[in-house]
């Protein structure tokens, strides 16, 4: 049996649950320790729900053996003199790490932020990343379905600004997506949907609100809609509708990958920042066909 240790907000969730499904197809018995990150006073909820999704969890007894965590006398002073005998396997920093595929008795830490590892079996991921009916929830109903249907009848780009929580990592997230970058990006879109209309998703409404207000000053009134209505704990509202756009603007964040991974249309563009993070290169995570633009609003 092999665990996967889930972490991270709901982007993160989906990519360890992709893993789940890819293991689960190959024969694998594989659970889940949705316990270990989410005991943490500051760590996001499980956001599976609003899949309607229910896996198997681990129970406390078997990540006790699998981690080597005992507490009793003999295995405190065998782990004092000859170490843990852990199963932990931690994925290789931000790259698609094959090996994972060929493991059993793991325990399984990481991102698993490629398509790499699911590709193969993406209708079965489509078909499990469906929002639940009754997702949305009471006296969002009609945003939703005013945005939804803007989105619909336009040339709709998503436009994703992670800000918050990445402004205080600026030395692993700083200096990618720049004011410059949205703005190539922008450009970029513009010449290919002369008639694109975007729709900015942001944590930080203020900025979006200022944002909007300026690139409609240069390309025209209403060509740019902030998306206002949701609050971090409905924020996967935003996943849902980024998913109904036609094309997509996205941030280095596995939340705005998903966005627009979730439109199946083939013939959709995707432009993303020309690196992901500042500490490895992450070559992985794009998708092919993705259009990158560096922090200068160049083209690659």
């Amino acid at each position: 049996m092999n665990v996967i240790r889930m972490s991270g907000g709901i982007g993160n969730q989906m990519f360890q649950y992709a893993l789940y499904l890819k293991l689960r197809s190959l024969g694998k018995e594989v659970k889940f320790d949705d316990v270990t990150e989410y005991a943490l006073d500051n760590a996001r909820p499980v956001m599976l729900w609003v899949f309607g999704i229910e896996y198997p969890k681990v129970t406390r007894e078997e990540l006790v053996e699998m981690t080597d965590a005992a507490m009793d006398f003999g295995s405190r002073l065998r782990r004092k003199v000859f170490g843990r005998k852990s199963a932990a396997y931690y994925e290789k920093p931000m790259e698609y790490d094959g090996a994972v595929m060929d493991m059993d008795n793991a325990y399984l830490c990481g991102c698993f932020q490629s398509e790499k590892y699911f590709k193969d079996i993406e209708g079965e991921v489509r078909s499990a990343f469906r929002f639940r009916r009754d997702a949305v929830p009471e006296g969002l109903e009609g945003m939703v379905r005013e945005y939804g249907r803007q989105i619909k009848d336009s040339v709709s780009v998503s436009v994703h600004v992670r800000r918050g929580d990445y402004l205080d990592a600026a030395q692993v997230y700083g200096g990618i997506c720049t004011e410059a970058y949205y703005d190539g990006a922008v450009s970029y879109m513009m010449e290919r949907y002369p008639a694109a209309r975007f729709f900015v998703f942001s944590n930080d409404a203020e900025w979006t609100r200022r944002w909007c207000a300026e690139k409609n000053g240069k390309w025209g009134t209403g060509r740019f809609a902030a998306v206002e209505g949701t609050t971090e704990e409905n924020g996967y509202i935003d996943l849902m509708l980024m998913g109904m756009c036609r094309h997509h603007i996205i941030a280095n964040s596995s939340f705005s990958w998903w966005g627009a991974w979730l439109n199946p249309a083939a013939d959709k563009c995707v432009v993303a920042p020309g690196k992901w993070l500042n500490t490895c290169e992450c070559r992985d995570v794009f998708t092919e066909g993705m259009v990158r633009v560096d922090a200068e609003g160049v083209r690659l």
